[in-house]
């Protein structure tokens, strides 16, 4: 059984951080240090600091407040939590994105998964709804504006210092109104891995990023699908060596998405245990965690825990409106392929 939280954010980053040490400390996420410490060690904890004073002041005074209600450093807190210069496992990803929503798959290790669903709305910066990695980060989300964003791994041999993908996605999610502000301000920020964001927005439009710690590249397209393998000529040679499942799940995609298909029914596609998009290789890091569908038009997203999970729909709207009752939790079933 997995099990995802329910978490709601509101106030300033200071207390975000606060109220989420206290979930840290009573929670798995807590085991997570000494992974995080590993992965972490050669981190430039100075650097960090001052990239994010740039690029993110909100995240700095989170992380402040992670420290405060932790009774610990905040040099040790930037190190674990803020994604700088911080290596990490593979994982897997496929997305969609049409006219009226974006739907995707996030595989990874449950051991290793926030099991998180943060509704946040802070003072400076745009409300949304995502899945946490690390805390801070957000592995994909929603904004007020109808802004949706997701990252796809596509290797982590080809390192530079800069940011994990999960903090880049939460940046462009709090600072960004549209496609053209996050094409622009993910060109700003420094990249650690070789990743690829997909994005969409009120206009229905699909973009991916391709994006290195050398170069970004942009590339428009409605339909959208986005997997974990570079397409751009000039970064193909970033690629991992085996690609061919990331080629075989964007053709399944492109093939069984000839005809328009309601969210629900793009949702069954990817939550389907027996799909060619459901993976169930949790040991190897490569299991499908969460299915999810963003509808930017209604601000609504549309969530499955595991596998052929009943889906559960939830309103942003109407969490900014106070009149949202939200769960507490998600459940869902994952088996773990032998």
């Amino acid at each position: 059984m997995l099990v995802v939280r329910i978490v709601e954010l509101q106030g300033n980053n200071f207390a975000f951080g606060l109220q989420q040490s206290e979930e840290i400390i009573h929670t798995h996420l807590i085991k997570q240090h000494g992974f995080l410490k590993n992965l972490s060690a050669h981190s430039n904890v100075k650097k960090a600091k001052a990239l994010l004073q740039v690029h993110s002041p909100n995240i700095l005074e989170e992380l402040g407040g992670l420290a405060k209600g932790l009774d610990m450093e905040l040099g040790t807190i930037i190190r674990l939590y803020s994604g700088y210069d911080v290596d990490f496992p593979t994982m897997g990803c496929t997305a969609y994105i049409n006219n009226d929503y974006y739907v995707r798959n996030y595989d990874f290790s449950p051991e290793l998964y926030d099991a998180r669903l943060v509704f946040s709305n802070p003072i400076n910066g745009y409300a949304s709804v995502g899945f946490s990695q690390q805390v801070i980060g957000r592995l994909d989300g929603m904004n007020e504006k109808g802004l949706v964003v997701g990252l796809h791994f596509v290797n982590n041999e080809h390192k530079g210092e800069g940011f994990l993908a999960t903090t880049i996605v939460r940046i462009l999610l709090e600072q960004c109104c549209s496609i053209k502000e996050a094409i622009e301000l993910i060109s700003t920020i420094p990249h650690g891995f070789c990743y690829n964001y997909s994005i969409t927005d009120l206009s229905g439009e699909g973009v991916v990023v391709e994006a290195t710690p050398e170069k970004q590249v942009v590339h428009f397209n409605n339909p959208l699908i986005c997997t974990n393998h570079f397409e751009a000529e000039v970064l193909q040679r970033k690629n991992r060596e085996d690609v061919q499942g990331s080629i075989k799940r964007k053709e399944y995609l492109g093939s069984i998405l000839t005809e328009k298909i309601s969210p629900i029914t793009a949702y069954q596609h990817f939550n389907d245990g027996n799909s060619p998009l459901f993976f169930k290789y949790y040991k190897e890091y490569f299991g499908t965690l969460h299915t999810v569908v963003y509808l930017p038009k209604e601000l609504s997203v549309i969530i499955g825990v595991g596998e052929n999970c009943k889906p559960i729909k939830l309103s942003l709207r109407k969490y900014l409106d106070g009149t949202n009752n939200l769960p507490k939790v998600i459940k869902g079933r994952i088996n773990q392929k032998v």
